[in-house]
């Protein structure tokens, strides 16, 4: 990752002093365990249309426990009916039909089996989701909370989701997506190597065949809607997915900023037709990186022209939509050192002096709700407005390289509404060929 610098970096206050001028801001949190008492901390967001939890890393098990406590409350207290997270459509599709008690969808093998397995097969997912299921039953269709994945990367289940909806149907269209999904055939199972032959090798795209098809899905939704607008809905997303994939593969060779706009673009315009689907007044949650849910504007991604869900969030919303930070300073996480490469439990290392996480270690408070949305708290967000680094652990985790591998410049106080911090943390629990010994493989995981 290229550190790019805003313009004011070095005019910042030292770490001791921003510390103890936000020492009396921060609220002291309980552990997430406690569910209830930690979810209530976020009443004061029961009046905003979608609330995005991000996360440090992609392998911590604080930050999972954190969103679902918080998101639990929304549901239960405030009628939020949403759950959108960084993850694969057909995949959290499986979990959807888990907790709202649906029939399995069909799929072509079985689910979260695409690297990295531990990110969303894991035990405190698991336990959300249970939690949901049991929350959902004997509830309404209106008012049971639905669980969807926003990611572009299905192209393979994708596919087959479209063909098994439109062979119970129509079984003519089915045959018509099967012939044009056939461009795609050769590259289901490594849909980056089709992206390779496009550019480099000169291969026909398949961008009109997709895009027909997805036409012919839409102009078809009043007849198929009739019979069933959840399959409808399912159907027609992926099929969306699958445009969106075929581009996001050739566009993935041409630069880093076209291609990450292009998935957070996607991921935005499924959350908002996720939105529509379910209603008027419908409201979300959402779970997904720091790096997606805070405002791409405030941090080096949206200095070198990248955009994301936060910020396409606060354009749409307004304050409307609320951005939750998190960070921590040490511990583990469940992190690779390569792409494609085992799980590891590693060791974080404790954070850059010059950095947001090392202010919040110094305050002494290990576990905080640091809050700015509120109109009367101006002070605190000029505090924040002093460009710093700030860590961004992805699947990967490479500690020897961290500085340019995983720390970029941010404003906080314009990057998100508030910050969860919790000074140590702990590694997710897999539920994949990582797990414990003995650990459960049990639907909605497991086949």
């Amino acid at each position: 990752m290229r550190i790019v610098t805003h313009p004011e970096v070095g005019k910042v206050q030292k770490p001791d002093q921003l510390a103890a001028a936000l020492l009396p801001h921060l609220e002291p949190l309980p552990p997430p365990e406690s569910a209830e008492e930690f979810g209530a901390f976020f009443d004061r967001f029961a009046d905003a249309n979608v609330v995005l939890l991000g996360e440090a890393t992609h392998g911590t098990s604080e930050f999972y426990r954190a969103r679902a406590a918080i998101t639990r409350r929304l549901i239960e207290k405030h009628g939020f009916t949403v759950v959108a997270v960084e993850a694969d459509w057909p995949d959290a599709a499986r979990i959807d039909g888990y907790v709202r008690h649906h029939a399995k969808r069909p799929r072509r093998g079985d689910s979260f089996v695409r690297f990295p397995t531990w990110m969303w097969r894991n035990v405190e997912l698991l336990a959300f989701a249970d939690w949901l299921r049991g929350y959902n039953e004997g509830k309404s269709s209106e008012r049971q909370a639905s669980f969807h994945g926003l990611d572009v990367y299905s192209l393979s289940e994708s596919i087959h989701a479209v063909i098994s909806y439109l062979d119970r149907v129509d079984p003519q269209a089915s045959e018509r997506a099967r012939y044009r999904y056939g461009c795609l055939s050769p590259w289901q199972e490594d849909p980056a190597k089709y992206g390779q032959a496009v550019v480099h090798g000169g291969l026909d795209p398949c961008e009109a065949n997709v895009a027909e098809q997805l036409k012919e899905m839409l102009a078809n939704r009043l007849d198929w809607i009739d019979q069933d607008g959840e399959s409808w809905f399912d159907a027609a997303q992926n099929a969306r997915i699958v445009r969106a994939a075929e581009r996001y593969y050739r566009i993935m060779y041409q630069g880093s900023n076209e291609s990450w706009n292009l998935r957070d673009r996607h991921m935005f315009d499924t959350l908002q037709a996720i939105v529509a689907q379910r209603g008027f007044g419908t409201k979300a949650v959402v779970w997904a990186h720091n790096s997606h849910v805070g405002n791409a504007a405030a941090t080096a991604m949206g200095w070198r022209g990248q955009f994301n869900i936060g910020e396409l969030a606060r354009i749409a919303y307004g304050d409307g939509a609320v951005l939750v930070g998190f960070g921590t300073d040490t511990g583990t996480v469940a992190a690779a050192s390569d792409w494609g490469a085992d799980m590891e439990i590693k060791s974080v290392r404790a954070a850059r002096a010059d950095s947001y996480e090392h202010v919040f270690r110094r305050t002494g408070v290990a576990r905080s709700l640091t809050e700015w949305r509120s109109p009367d708290r101006s002070q605190l967000r000029e505090m924040l407005r002093e460009p710093r680094l700030e860590r961004a652990i992805g699947v990967i985790y490479r500690p020897e390289t961290e500085l340019y591998s995983h720390y970029f410049e941010a404003v906080l106080s314009e990057q998100f509404d508030c910050w969860i911090w919790f000074e140590q943390t702990h590694a997710v629990t897999p539920l994949g060929h990582e797990r414990p010994h003995g650990a459960p493989e049990t639907y909605p995981f497991g086949l």
